[in-house]
């Protein structure tokens, strides 16, 4: 078995006993609805979180350049190694 196809099992095997343990929180025990409370809570950061790093690369990341601006720029390159 190489190192990829251990990880992978590994990661199936977490994955199943997180499930497991979840569920037997939620369904099993006093703390289903803490349990509840604490995944929406994660849940709804994590969106949130993600939005607000979108947010603010839109906001600091300068505009492009014009494609006008872009395409002069190539012109004048294209003449310069022509002249050489």
């Amino acid at each position: 078995m190489n190192r990829d196809m251990l990880i992978g099992l590994l990661i199936l095997i977490g994955s199943i006993i997180g499930i497991i343990i979840y569920n037997w929180l939620l369904f099993f025990t006093d703390w289903g609805m803490i349990v509840l409370k604490v995944t929406a809570f994660i849940a709804v950061t994590g969106v949130l979180a993600v939005l607000a790093w979108i947010g603010y690369t839109l906001a600091t990341t300068p505009p492009p350049k014009p494609i006008e601006e872009i395409e002069k720029e190539l012109e004048k390159e294209l003449k310069e190694e022509k002249k050489e």
